[in-house]
């Protein structure tokens, strides 16, 4: 039973695995939706009501997966960051300053390109300003960067490049999932009776506490979690925050003689749950798009090419151009041995949106036709961007190579 454990603890920690996974589950998800003998048991199961009883909670199985299991990411997510604000990457926001503001690049820049390929789309085919203003609601959908595959990516294509590209990788999404979080707070947040925030702050406070406690109460702090999700969703606050709430309320520092922060072990016993369950089945359902309504003219509705090139072209052009912006005008250095033009695999890995996206697809298009259209654009826009980086990485990968061994070579 250990080296069960042990194995899918080492799966879960791998981003190539934990990536590869993901997209298996998506890929199954698109298949069944769409195979004869399959798609009408995947609607219906999808469709299947779950209620929460004495509350106003009544979802299907596939919003479940959405609104309840990605909780566990979000979770990851807000653990992460609490580690990452205390003692890691952005403790030092002047040694983190770089990517940081290429994040910020990261999430201006694909929204202006979205916003503009559907206007230049809405003026040449003299559609209605109705149509504009709905198909606009997306512009928030590839601001988001799926750190799982991005960095899945690197791991199959960046062998031999040096550490620092994945750092910088690393403090980019953690500031991204950051952002995403407070795109998803503002937009899609209908806040509701003022004494449900009461409940929120009664709940964070108790976490609060009993995180601190020497012996954490297990099942008071899960009935806990359980109430804080219940009354995020009747706020009218999207219930997977409650995820990142409770994670920056953990201690990330050592308390009671311990030898590591409780957020760090924390983190460390979800993320199998999060990379191998949570993720895995949300990419199911994410996915599970019929295309029996779509014809191929689909593929070049501003809706889905807005999408693609925000993801494809507009993620990586944001992130290089405030790279080259801040370390060439505002004097900032990158890491010793990287230059701005060794970033342009890594931003083209950024494209990945897929989790986030997905989420936020849902949300700016809910109860309109237009979400199967983000969703496939999404997935799409997603894997082009992760063939290009391969490419790019895979050709940076092997000039590093040449050049060490010919450094190498002199040396000798």
């Amino acid at each position: 039973m250990t080296s069960i454990g042990t194995s899918l603890r080492r799966l879960a920690y791998s981003d190539r695995a934990s990536g590869l996974l993901m997209l298996s589950f998506a890929m199954a998800g698109l298949l069944l939706a769409n195979l004869p003998i399959t798609s009408g048991a995947l609607h219906h199961f999808s469709e299947t009501h779950i209620a929460i009883p004495w509350t106003n909670i009544d979802l299907p199985i596939a919003e479940w997966a959405q609104d309840g299991l990605l909780t566990l990411f979000f979770l990851v997510v807000g653990l992460d960051l609490k580690q990452e604000l205390t003692t890691g990457s952005l403790s030092n926001p002047r040694k983190a300053a770089v990517p940081m503001i290429a994040a910020l690049g990261g999430m201006v820049a694909p929204p202006l390109v979205f916003l503009g390929i559907t206007a230049a789309f809405h003026s040449l085919q003299g559609g209605s300003e109705t149509v504009f203003s709905q198909i606009s609601q997306g512009w928030a959908v590839p601001t988001a960067t799926d750190i799982a595959f991005s960095l899945a990516v690197l791991a199959i294509f960046a062998k031999g490049l040096p550490g620092a590209l994945r750092a910088f990788l690393m403090t980019l999404a953690t500031v991204d999932d950051l952002l995403g979080i407070l795109l998803i707070a503002f937009l899609f947040s209908s806040l509701s009776d003022w004494y449900w925030f009461v409940g929120i702050a009664v709940c964070a406070l108790a976490w609060y506490l009993l995180c601190r406690m020497r012996k954490v109460p297990w099942i008071i702090v899960g009935i806990l979690g359980i109430l804080t999700w219940v009354m995020m969703f009747e706020a009218g606050i999207h219930p997977t925050l409650s995820g990142v709430l409770v994670g920056l309320l953990t201690p990330s520092r050592e308390i009671h003689g311990e030898t590591t922060p409780r957020a760090e072990r924390y983190h460390d016993r979800l993320v199998p749950l999060s990379s191998l369950v949570a993720l895995p089945i949300f990419a199911f359902f994410a996915t599970g798009i019929s295309l029996q309504g779509f014809s191929a003219a689909v593929l070049v509705s501003p809706l889905v090419i807005g999408l693609i090139m925000a993801l494809v072209v507009g993620k990586p052009l944001g992130i290089m151009l405030v790279s080259w912006a801040t370390v060439h005008w505002g004097r900032l250095k990158l890491a010793d041995g990287l230059r701005v033009r060794d970033l342009w695999g890594l931003a083209l890995a950024c494209g990945i949106g897929f989790t986030v996206s997905f989420l936020i697809a849902s949300l700016a298009f809910a109860g309109s036709d237009y979400v199967g259209e983000a969703r496939l654009a999404v997935l799409l826009g997603s894997l082009l961007s992760a063939a290009i980086a391969g490419v790019v990485l895979s050709r940076q990968a092997r000039r590093f190579a040449d050049s060490q061994k010919h450094e190498t070579d002199i040396v000798g």
